[in-house]
């Protein structure tokens, strides 16, 4: 029998009490309430509701020993990036790396792969491997479903997939950026329960008076809490929080959902309202084996030395103590299989050579936001060989299929503020193609053809150097430990910002370019894609 003592922060009855925990095989077995005073306090875990581990550039070992000293004790994770790229072995192989970790995951049925059929990935889940999966009892939603027209219009392959969901009794998870009105009613009457993707307090609450769920999502690219955070106080019983997409540098040095708790907190929220949201609801909504306090429960809770500040001292899970502040444990890195599906030749000047003349579409980047706007350039002239515009921050971005041999498409982009060099990732959602920014056609294809020698991973070209983070396990993941990538990372992001960028998370938001499903402007397998019109700009 194991004894916890503390002040019990008791969120369904909103108060605060000293007692006794009693902990027998990783379960409670009894709360008692006592007379003692305690200095520290005992809280229910916290729980991510929406997370791509891959984006960590992590296996589910090494991003568990990042996020448990964060508080964290269980996530809600969709493996559809690894899912792009190897298929069903990709989400299998998430699945047995994380069940050697500590920390809980809750996986989904990647419901949109390819995430359109604009895109060109690695593999494809089809309704027989959605079946499939659904069927081994071992996931607990099907994924966001991103393919907002084909449920809207009906396409028999998504409705499909949406009643496999149903017949196993799966949560259905959402993706549905700027929808509104009667289409988003078409969309949520299908059953999908929902949505990571709202960005303005109009159109979270319009979803949440038609009976969604919101996740407040504040990830590395994407930062939603400032718009949406008033939800926390007008709406606690339907909101979760989320990080979405965080890279490893990110959970190192700013946190996890704790982030998220620490901002509310200080914004004057109450403690039993930003708790409920980040300890209990995805409990409660996605029916996890998380426990929250309660006898009977699993031993899943955190011992906080501060409330105000949220200072950690030890994380539990399943009764044992996983994390305790000032102890630094030795994890051996779990062996993973360097599976990878990486097929292209490397490319010449003259494969993105362009010319230019008249009106030519640009995407421009929204800081904090994986939304893009659109502006348009003008050439009064033709020039040939165009490459870019430093002093109009017009740069050239090229998108490469890395699975066959292709012809580069090109466009232009704005906001990136490069002065010099280039950038390339085979880190691009959905389909993890190779994408690449640049000022200078010779850097690009300098940097693309060294990820294409490396099979996968993030290239800087400042120039006069190569800076490779590779990223071996389906192109897009580490066989490293969390703290090497992360420094690895910072190390990326600081030549970045010497060459001009001043972008906080440049890599996650260059990964995004190529997501046509988020408006306005991006970039895939026949150049620039109109969200609007849903179509590639002819």
């Amino acid at each position: 029998m194991k004894i916890i003592e503390g002040n019990l922060i008791d969120i369904d009855n909103r108060e605060f009490y000293p007692c006794a925990i009693s902990i027998s095989d990783g379960k409670i077995v009894a709360i008692e309430r006592n007379s003692n005073s305690y200095d520290q306090y005992i809280s229910p875990g916290l729980i991510d509701a929406h997370v791509h581990v891959e984006s960590s550039m992590l296996m589910p070992t090494e991003f568990s020993q990042l996020v448990i000293p964060n508080g964290t004790v269980g996530v809600v994770a969709d493996p559809h990036e690894i899912a792009n790229v190897l298929g069903i072995e990709g989400v299998e192989l998430m699945i047995d790396n994380g069940e050697k970790a500590p920390l809980k995951f809750f996986w989904g049925i990647p419901s949109c792969v390819p995430a359109t059929s604009f895109d060109k990935p690695g593999h494809i889940l089809s309704l027989e491997d959605t079946e499939k999966l659904a069927s081994t009892g071992r996931f607990t939603m099907l994924s966001e479903v991103m393919n907002v027209s084909g449920v809207i219009h009906n396409d028999p392959d998504i409705i499909k997939k949406i009643e496999i969901a149903k017949k196993y009794h799966l949560k259905i998870d959402g993706h549905a950026p700027e929808l509104k009105g009667d289409l988003l009613s078409s969309y949520i009457v299908h059953g999908i329960e929902t949505d990571h993707e709202s960005s303005t307090i109009e159109e979270a609450e319009e979803k949440i008076s038609k009976g969604m769920h919101v996740i407040i999502r504040e990830g590395s690219a994407a930062k939603n809490y400032e718009a949406l955070k008033s939800l926390i106080a007008t709406s606690t019983d339907y909101v979760m929080f989320c990080t979405d997409d965080s890279h490893a540098d990110d959970l190192l040095n700013k946190g996890h959902i704790n982030k998220i708790v620490k901002k509310a907190l200080s914004d004057g929220f109450g403690i039993f309202d930003v708790l409920q949201i980040a300890c209990i609801n995805p409990v409660r909504f996605y029916h996890l084996d998380i426990g929250t306090l309660h006898i009977g429960d699993p031993a899943d809770f955190i011992i906080l030395n501060d409330i105000d500040s949220l200072d950690i001292d030890s994380t539990f899970i399943q009764g044992e103590e996983v994390y305790r502040k000032g102890m630094n444990k030795d994890c051996k890195i779990v062996d993973v299989p360097l599976l990878n599906v990486f097929h292209h030749d490397k490319i010449s000047e003259i494969d993105i050579c362009t010319n230019v003349c008249g009106d030519i579409p640009c995407i421009q980047i929204i800081p904090d936001s994986i939304l893009t706007d659109r502006k348009t350039l003008h050439f009064e002239n033709s020039i040939k060989y165009f490459q870019s515009d430093i002093t109009l921050d017009v740069l050239k971005i090229v998108y490469l299929n890395r699975y066959f041999n292709s012809k580069p498409q090109v466009g232009f982009i704005s906001g990136i503020g490069l002065k010099r060099g280039a950038f390339a990732s085979s880190i691009s959602h959905d389909s993890h193609n190779i994408i690449a920014v640049g000022c200078t056609d010779a850097d690009l294809v300098h940097s693309i053809n060294e990820l294409i020698e490396e099979k996968g991973g993030l290239v800087v070209n400042n120039g006069d150097q190569l800076y490779t983070l590779p990223l071996p396990i389906g192109g897009i993941i580490s066989n490293k430990s969390g703290r090497e990538v992360a420094d690895q990372y910072m190390k990326l992001n600081e030549v970045l910002a010497e060459m001009g960028t001043d972008l906080k998370s440049p890599f996650m938001t260059l990964s995004f370019m190529a997501l046509i499903v988020i408006p306005s402007l991006k970039i895939g397998e026949e150049g620039i894609f109109d969200f609007d019109k849903f179509d590639f700009v002819k």
